[in-house]
């Protein structure tokens, strides 16, 4: 069955692509959460001139996310956390600490921007990668301060 994706679906296609599935998969899963539309003549002229609509929408969002990027490219945010004897964090610094860090900096970000692989368990600076656009990264400092704990 030939579908046209309307969102990104992993392991499949981006939106607006015209993709080939089994039937059973396009009626029982993509149709009925709306990640695709079945692949007629009219659907494929509104398809056409959605594109153009994403485009120009996608072009925007990257010009924004451009300008944001350069406005971060120089940002360290220092978050206190407490530690132990040998500079051992009691925890970790978490995607969302260093939202909160670019928050009180005056950036706000989405927390699911910032990429860490892994929480931050260690004291000094590390440099940590925002997505802000499929096409647009930046990279930022985080500071981690520790605390003696009394």
């Amino acid at each position: 069955m030939k579908v046209i994706l309307r969102e990104d679906v992993y392991n499949l296609g981006k939106s607006g692509e015209l993709v080939n599935v089994k039937d059973g998969y396009a009626r029982n899963y993509l149709l009925p959460r709306n990640l695709a539309m079945l692949a007629s003549a009219a659907n494929m002229r509104q398809l056409e001139h959605e594109k153009k609509v994403i485009e120009v929408r996608q072009q925007k969002l990257k010009g924004t996310a451009q300008e944001q990027a350069k406005k971060l490219e120089n940002v360290t945010v220092t978050i206190k956390r407490k530690v132990g004897d040998q500079s051992k964090l009691y925890g970790s610094v978490t995607s969302l600490d260093i939202a909160e860090g670019l928050a009180a900096a005056g950036h706000k970000i989405d927390r699911r921007l910032i990429h860490l692989p892994d929480p931050i368990r260690s004291v000094g600076v590390h440099e940590i990668e925002l997505k802000l656009h499929r096409e647009v990264q930046c990279k930022i400092k985080v500071d981690v301060v520790g605390e003696l704990q009394a």
